[in-house]
C-alpha cells in the first residue's frame, strides 16, 4: 500500500519521536500538522495527532 496521507497518533510522546523517525526513513513523506488533544482533563496526559503527506 502506499497511501496519499498518514494520520497517526499517540499517547506518548517519546514513543512518537520514535516512530516518526522510522517511519520518514522508510516513507519519503512530510510532517504537515501537529495536534495536541486532551483527551484527559486535569491530568498531565495528552494525545497527539500528526498528520504526514507522502512526497
Amino acid at each position: 500500500m502506499k497511501p496519499a496521507r498518514i494520520v497517526y497518533v499517540s499517547c506518548n510522546p517519546a514513543i512518537l519521536v520514535r516512530d516518526l523517525k522510522g517511519i520518514t526513513e522508510k516513507v519519503p513523506c512530510r510532517i504537515e500538522n501537529t495536534i495536541p488533544i486532551d483527551m484527559f482533563p486535569q491530568t498531565y496526559h495528552v494525545e497527539v495527532e500528526v498528520s504526514m503527506k507522502r512526497m
